[in-house]
């Protein structure tokens, strides 16, 4: 049975999503009706509303312009027949009649078939008096024709203009009762939104409280781990060094001693055998053998542990290894080191020696190259080594995860540095370790 501190937060979490989802599924529906009802309030009265009363203060202004038309002709301050005036109502009746076709599409329902009716014939008896008005002046009956517009036309210009003018003042009471039920929909979601952002925030809360306390749980452990972790790979990489270096002195020493002995013995023993015989030979074959079987446990008693290290340090065993790998392993090597050398720490040496190892061996068996770089960089404030080839590189996704890359990145963090594979723009791979001065100098920590 799982202990609380175990216990996966995965439920809860999902409970938390399922109820917020819900939520916000409910909350989107019912602002989504609202909004198609404010839609449908907006388009179908405030909008139409404004379009029917532009075009009723179109009719007003056409009634306006009729209006003082005809007021100056009553003046007949002009030196024209009132016949003159036909053209100018001609063209004013066509926008009248292209305005209140308009007017009557955009109505719909706030008209009462009274009020279109009545609209209709009133506009349709001021153009028949018109017409008999612009007839009696064509007929030469001016003062008739004047007498016309001053008893009947102006009169029912005028009654028109207020029947447009009550219209549009419907229009603006049926904008403002709009208006008023808009700002209840606003009203009412905005309530709405209020209430769902408390509930929406106190679920946050609630959710981000156990997620905190879950996770605080999780990270501590996690933490505990991790510090076991780094404390079993400095073990692993302590006990493996220090193999390491008990088998390179085993080898160096006792094997050493040994095969040095033989050969020494074998060398007396040819001595007193004579010149040219066979015996001498196979003496001299057999020492020759024990020397190349001593140079060969020399050399990887040096690439086990490399006495240097303890002895001369870092730059001079880089010096004699690099070398070494170019014969071995049938690379070309390009060497570089730039800055000031600095004194480095004997572990810290032999860390930065291992990661060069690895890099190199991963070179040689898996980049298919033949030739790298090797870079070591004293700067100001840290030490920086480079292995740079041209080869397939790596996918780090696959190969990121081999014993020696893990090794590499174990003892980068042991001594406190930053160890990065990136890929050059000419291809391949670069293996580069970073490690700042003050972590790798003898005074150090």
């Amino acid at each position: 049975m799982p202990t609380p501190a175990q216990r996966s937060p995965t439920t809860g979490l999902l409970l938390g999503l399922i109820i917020t989802l819900a939520a916000v599924v409910a909350y989107s529906f019912y602002i989504r009706v609202q909004l198609s009802g404010l839609r449908t309030l907006q388009s179908e009265m405030v909008d139409r509303n404004r379009k029917d009363s532009l075009q009723l203060l179109r009719v007003q202004n056409d009634l306006n312009s009729v209006g003082l038309a005809m007021r100056d002709m009553l003046e007949a301050s002009e030196p024209y027949p009132l016949t003159a005036w036909t053209a100018q109502f001609e063209r004013i009746r066509e926008d009248l009649d292209v305005a209140l076709r308009t007017e009557e599409q955009l109505s719909g329902a706030n008209r009462t078939a009274e009020q279109r009716k009545y609209l209709s014939q009133s506009v349709a008896q001021f153009w028949d008096a018109v017409h008999r008005m612009f007839a009696l002046a064509e007929e030469g009956k001016e003062s008739e024709a004047r007498e016309q517009i001053r008893l009947t036309l102006q009169a029912r210009q005028e009654s028109l203009s207020t029947a447009v003018s009550r219209l549009l003042v419907q229009n603006n009471e049926g904008e403002e009762e709009a208006a008023g039920r808009i700002a209840q929909i606003y009203d009412g979601v905005q309530r709405q939104l209020y209430l769902f952002l408390g509930a929406t925030l106190i679920a946050i809360v609630l959710t981000s409280s156990y997620l905190i306390r879950t996770n605080r749980i999780i990270f501590a452990r996690l933490a505990a781990l991790s510090e076991q972790r780094s404390e079993l790979a400095q073990k692993l990489i302590s006990t493996q060094e220090a193999t390491l270096r008990h088998i390179s002195r085993e080898l160096h020493d006792e094997f050493g001693q040994v095969l040095t002995a033989i050969g020494s013995l074998l060398g007396r023993a040819g001595n007193h055998l004579p010149e040219g015989s066979k015996v001498r030979e196979e003496v001299q074959e057999v020492r020759e053998i024990a020397q190349t079987t001593l140079d060969n446990i020399r050399s990887l008693s040096q690439a086990l542990h490399p006495v240097l290290l303890e002895e001369a340090g870092l730059v001079s065993t880089l010096d004699w290894y690099i070398p070494t790998v170019e014969r071995q392993a049938a690379l070309t090597l390009h060497y570089e080191k730039s800055g000031t050398v600095f004194p480095l720490d004997g572990s810290a040496s032999v860390h930065v020696y291992r990661v060069l190892q690895e890099a190199l061996n991963n070179v040689s068996r898996h980049s298919g190259a033949k030739e790298a770089w090797v870079r070591l960089k004293f700067l100001q404030d840290a030490l920086e080594l480079e292995v740079e080839d041209h080869g397939k590189g790596i996918m780090l996704e696959r190969d990121g995860r081999g014993i020696g890359m893990v090794a590499m990145r174990e003892r980068a963090e042991l001594i406190g540095g930053i160890l990065e594979f990136l890929r050059p723009a000419g291809g391949g791979t670069m293996v580069r370790l970073r490690i700042e001065r003050q972590k790798v100098e003898p005074h150090a920590g």
